[in-house]
């Protein structure tokens, strides 16, 4: 089982919107030294969206042969098309990652029986552990507790991402299924209270900047020591709230580009940061302690 702090990390681009192989490389070492348990690479951070099928396994290939095996690799498999969706995750075998994690079918809104059918076919299709991963904010589609528990028997389903930052459907779903799958926070700011409760991870946008805190609050909650888990959340308050002033990854991509990690660049229909968030951006970072 993946547990910990789950890094959904950004890949990062020159000014014309091509791949930085070698900042890629470096955001990987970065990541292993500060701590960070798991990578899930080319996710929706990772601007899987804009990145041909292609480009999409090249990236996944080069992130897994930098790790080398140090933290397992969580490949970003999801797509609107089921088709698209089985595809990639089969890709994502063949490529030897770990696991998978599928968000559920953006924009077109299908119904519970819609889900279902989605996730186990590519469930039954492909023998790779799976994640399931429910963000409505950015799908439109909400996978309700009872879709997810129906899953939740699948031998290659083996976790869920729930992205809501809904306390009571996080305690839901780990009191209904928490014991036949893995469930990981997607939420930063709730993410500590989550795993309190019986969560296994955080997959996580700010662990992009602060991956050795984040980490830390993880296995402090994990080890059930609230006071510091809560403590570590409140330091990274700052960060998990102004990291999403613009939509996800503009902001954080900003800030590792100050932190000197990357250069600026990312795909349209995305933008740079708008330059009036400048300064609650980099004023989050020092109030975390990142800078």
């Amino acid at each position: 089982m993946i547990v910990g702090s789950i890094v959904a990390i950004v890949t990062p681009m020159d000014s014309a919107g091509a791949i930085d192989w070698s900042a890629l490389e470096r955001l990987v070492d970065f990541h292993i030294e500060h701590g960070t348990n798991a990578i899930v690479a080319v996710g929706t951070t990772g601007e899987s969206a804009t990145l041909p099928v292609g480009e999409h396994l090249e990236v996944l290939r080069q992130i897994i042969a930098r790790t080398a095996g140090r933290i397992p690799i969580i490949a970003g498999s999801g797509a609107n098309s089921t088709a698209e969706a089985l595809e990639l995750t089969a890709m994502a075998k063949r490529a030897n990652a770990d696991a998978c994690l599928i968000v559920t079918p953006y924009y077109n809104k299908p119904s519970q029986e819609g889900l279902y059918q989605h996730y186990k076919l590519i469930a039954d299709s492909v023998d790779i552990p799976q994640i399931l991963y429910n963000v409505p904010g950015r799908t439109g589609c909400d996978m309700l507790p009872d879709t997810v528990s129906r899953l939740a028997s699948h031998a290659n389903i083996v976790g869920h991402k729930e992205a809501t930052g809904d306390l009571v459907r996080a305690a839901q779903l780990i009191e209904r299924s928490g014991d036949q799958v893995a469930m990981y926070s997607g939420d930063d700011a709730t993410a500590a209270e989550f795993i309190l409760l019986g969560g296994k991870g955080n997959i996580s946008v700010t662990a992009n900047v602060a991956p050795r805190k984040m980490a830390d609050l993880c296995a402090a909650a994990s080890r059930g020591d609230a006071e510091m888990a809560r403590r570590l959340s409140d330091e990274l308050a700052a960060l998990n709230s102004d990291l999403f002033i613009e939509a996800n990854p503009i902001p954080v991509k900003w800030a590792l580009q100050e932190m000197g990690l990357i250069q600026a660049g990312q795909r349209l229909p995305l933008t740079a940061l708008d330059a009036q968030y400048h300064d609650i951006v980099r004023q989050a970072l020092r109030k975390s302690g990142v800078l």
